[in-house]
């Protein structure tokens, strides 16, 4: 589902900054991951390459069988929008729209018809039990509820692969806990392929596969 072969990212600025170096990876359909490592280590940006939200400075990546190095702007957009759902540390919601609203934007961007897009916000909120909250604005909702919205909207159209770069960073211990049962939840009922980034201990414990950078590379793999 993804493979990454020898892949570097590299940012210039007043000096060059080797963010990750040699990455070899391969994540199975399916498969659930933790991305860990010191802070600077690259998780982010492993991400990021993995998404198609950067591109890297040399080697292979690919998706689903399409290697996404060479793709144009607007090809890599169209598979982000049909294979890839992020979940961020921040919701990154709309305030002035009802979580209804929140979650149908992306099946907007793929033209559903309204009615469909109805139908499928509503089963995704009920998915992430805010079935009740349909019409509750960001700003009304408990940060862990705010999270599930968002995870409601990557989930919108059942993407295979799903990003979370520090899901549960921003909320208490309680909340973080319950938040991570239903991404365990999700991945048992759809079988997303699921990377997580994560300093949690606790969350990393909890997935089948842990990956470890540090120094921009890989330097632990294994299954749990």
């Amino acid at each position: 589902m993804i493979q990454l072969r020898d892949v570097t990212k590299e940012f210039d600025g007043k000096r060059k900054v080797t963010a990750l170096q040699g990455i070899d990876l391969d994540v199975a359909r399916g498969e659930m991951a933790a991305i860990v490592g010191p802070s600077g280590s690259g998780k982010s940006t492993l991400l990021n390459l993995i998404g198609g939200l950067d591109r890297a400075s040399s080697g292979r990546i690919e998706i689903d069988g399409a290697e996404i190095g060479g793709m144009p702007d607007d090809e890599l957009t169209r598979l982000r929008r049909d294979k890839i759902g992020f979940i961020f540390q921040f919701f990154n919601l709309l305030p002035s729209l009802n979580c209804l609203e929140n979650v149908s934007l992306p099946l907007h961007l793929r033209g559903w018809p309204r009615k469909q897009i109805q139908e499928r916000a509503r089963e995704v909120l009920e998915l992430v039990q805010l079935g009740a909250r349909v019409g509750h604005l960001p700003d009304e909702l408990s940060g862990g509820e705010r999270q599930r919205v968002a995870i409601a909207r990557a989930l919108a159209f059942y993407p295979p692969i799903l990003l979370a770069d520090e899901p549960t960073g921003n909320l208490d211990t309680a909340t973080g806990q319950g938040i991570l049962k239903l991404i365990h939840d999700v991945h048992e009922r759809l079988r997303t392929t699921i990377l997580i980034v994560t300093h949690d201990a606790d969350v990393a414990g909890s997935c089948p596969r842990l990956i470890a950078l540090r120094d921009a590379r890989i330097v632990r793999d294994q299954r749990q």
